[in-house]
């Protein structure tokens, strides 16, 4: 019989798991990202809770006899990449290697995976995407924290919406699948200074952004979660 305190626990894993799926608004402009690792002190960020965003594809004891039970393939593209482009033959290689991957729930696990670590990064929260970051991009995030932080700066950014996230590269080398999403979204993003004041981006202004991030799986594999291993700003 459940006491109060489970419902309670069960109530908040909800609303967590809701949120971290939900992706939020828009943006427009032309200015800096939310974060530029190439700038400054040409390094990167990260952050990192204990949440995890497990994108799809996580059926990892699941063996190619499998498969037959699970849609086709073909049928889990959903049409998210042009048949006959390089993406879809790359996607349908991790496809057919993982029976539990679904193309448009990857797109819709990667919005939230990126509304995550870009709200992460400002927040100068290396826990919350420790899991989500491969070592070397979570290595260069958590520089350029430890460097904002020592100048005494702080950031803030506030999506208004992600307009677009498309799929534009997908490869499968050996049993390591990579998939490459270009962003566009909309930002408010502002950095002050230690007085307070604003040195980079504008607190008004909402600014278009665009990333092509490139999130990586070694299929077969107990972890069921994508990281980001390459990122690029345009």
């Amino acid at each position: 019989m459940f006491d109060i305190y489970t419902i309670i626990f069960l109530a908040l894993a909800v609303f967590i798991f809701v949120r971290l799926r939900s992706v939020l608004g828009q943006r427009t402009g032309n200015e800096r990202p939310p974060y530029d690792p190439y700038t400054r002190d040409q390094v990167k960020p990260v952050p990192g809770r204990d949440k995890v965003v497990a994108l799809p594809g996580r059926n990892n004891d699941a063996s190619p006899q499998s498969a037959e039970t699970d849609a086709p393939a073909g049928d889990r593209l959903g049409g998210i990449v042009p048949a006959d482009s390089a993406a879809a033959a790359g996607l349908m290689e991790i496809a057919k290697r993982e029976p539990g991957f679904d193309a448009a729930e990857f797109v819709g696990g990667a919005k939230a995976a990126y509304e995550m670590i870009v709200g992460a990064f400002a927040e100068g929260d290396r826990r919350t995407l420790k899991n989500l970051l491969a070592k070397d991009v979570f290595d260069g995030f958590a520089t350029a924290i430890a460097d904002r932080e020592n100048r005494g700066e702080t950031m803030e950014s506030r999506f208004v919406s992600i307009d677009k996230a498309e799929i534009t590269g997908a490869e499968l080398k050996d049993r390591s699948a990579q998939v490459t999403v270009r962003f566009v979204s909309q930002l408010v993003s502002v950095t002050r200074d230690k007085e307070g004041k604003p040195i980079d981006g504008n607190p008004e202004a909402v600014t278009e952004v665009i990333d092509v991030w490139t999130f990586a799986r070694e299929l077969g594999t107990r972890d069921p979660n994508w990281k980001l291993v390459a990122t690029e700003t345009s």
